[in-house]
């Protein structure tokens, strides 16, 4: 079995799925106990917390815990406008946005707020001119992704802190899923940014756990009440098995990184270098500003789907570009974005791949890519 869909999930750490079961198997009191199994659970709560602090580089008191990605972009979007509406309804996404955050700003239109769509250039990279055009002096938020799940363009989050170094009043979320533990976060967590948000299963995590990181002074209003818990923001009994599991993941994933960076990236150019002799495949992702680890690509007729499939023949594992839409059978948003046709769109999917990943499986992968490129021939 060949995995490159690592975008989409990755496989838990050894070490993490330990940490969990030892955790979840040995302490297991409510860290709103009172007794001291609650004082045990709350005491590994706050280490794991700090320790995800140390390893952004953040303090301790600006971690908070939450299910994943989808809930804290939600929570991030809506929580942030909220909080500021009586400043201002105005609040601007990009265009390459993952649903949890696009579907969260259409929803808030519904609530009496506007949205703004940043456009990116056709190599999918938000426009930064175009960026300060939209902004007006009841602007609110401004929320842009620090590496896109589809092609894996590197977004200019240090330019866009820049231009939002004079407008405090602003505040500045990235969704920072596809990039912690994948690039370096001084690409993507400048002091400028107020928010950010992770989740553990794309760096070997555990899936239903996630952070959300929140500047100290910034305010947002909670989407779940009623328990307390993370400072009366975000209340349910916390999964402490799992923010464990996340503090170990993490560490391991942030100390690996710069393996991780080169080997991807060569294993990546390989691949994308081959598809290139290819007279009717199309490479959406490129090689400078882009993440070492996605490559997105479409063979000329033939629909996404079809690939994944036929690659799954030969027990190869790769993706329409979106995990979150792919059964829903729609062209990959950020293409249409970056203005691709249609027809063209349909075709992509994408490679994501990991450090435990290597050079067999790439020539595995090109030598059964040769074979499906031939099988459709008549469609092409």
């Amino acid at each position: 079995m060949i995995y490159f869909d690592n975008s989409a999930t990755t496989k838990p750490y050894p070490e993490a799925l330990a940490t969990y079961t030892e955790v979840a198997s040995k302490i297991w009191g409510n860290p709103s106990s009172l007794h001291n199994l609650g004082s045990q659970a709350t005491r590994i709560l706050e280490a794991s917390r700090k320790q995800i602090a140390s390893l952004l580089g953040k303090k301790v008191e600006e971690i908070y815990f939450t299910s994943g990605g989808t809930e804290g972009d939600n929570w991030a979007i809506k929580g942030v406008a909220f909080e500021k509406a009586p400043y201002g309804k105005h609040i601007i996404v990009s265009a390459i946005e993952h649903p949890a955050v696009k579907e969260s700003a259409l929803w808030l239109q519904g609530q009496g707020f506007e949205v703004d769509i940043a456009p990116v250039d056709a190599r999918g990279f938000v426009q930064v001119e175009e960026l300060e055009k939209l902004l007006r002096p009841d602007t609110t938020l401004v929320s842009i992704m620090a590496v896109n799940n589809e092609v894996g363009s590197i977004q200019p989050i240090q330019a866009i802190a820049a231009l939002l170094a004079n407008r405090p009043t602003i505040t500045f979320h990235v969704d920072g899923v596809q990039a912690l533990a994948k690039i370096s976060t001084a690409l993507y967590l400048p002091d400028r940014v107020d928010l950010a948000t992770f989740s553990s299963h794309k760096f070997h995590g555990v899936r239903g756990v996630g952070f959300l990181y929140l500047k100290e002074g910034k305010k947002i209003s909670p989407l779940l009440t009623g328990g307390g818990q993370e400072k009366d923001l975000r209340s349910t009994t916390e999964n402490l098995a799992g923010i464990a599991a996340t503090a170990k993941a993490l560490r391991l994933a942030m100390e690996r990184q710069e393996d991780f960076e080169h080997k991807c990236h060569q294993l990546k150019e390989v691949i994308r270098e081959e598809l290139a002799h290819y007279p009717d495949v199309t490479v959406f992702s490129g090689d400078e500003g882009f993440a070492p680890h996605i490559l997105t690509f479409g063979i000329k007729g033939v629909r996404g789907e079809v690939i994944v499939h036929a690659f799954e023949e030969y027990e190869i594992y790769i993706s329409t570009t979106s995990a979150c839409s792919s059964k829903a059978g729609k062209p990959a948003g950020t293409l249409i974005a970056m203005g691709v046709d249609k027809a063209l769109a349909q075709t992509a999917v994408r490679l994501s791949l990991d450090l435990e990943n290597d050079m067999s499986q790439v020539e595995q992968f090109l030598t059964k890519f040769k074979l499906i490129y031939e099988k459709t021939r008549k469609v092409r």
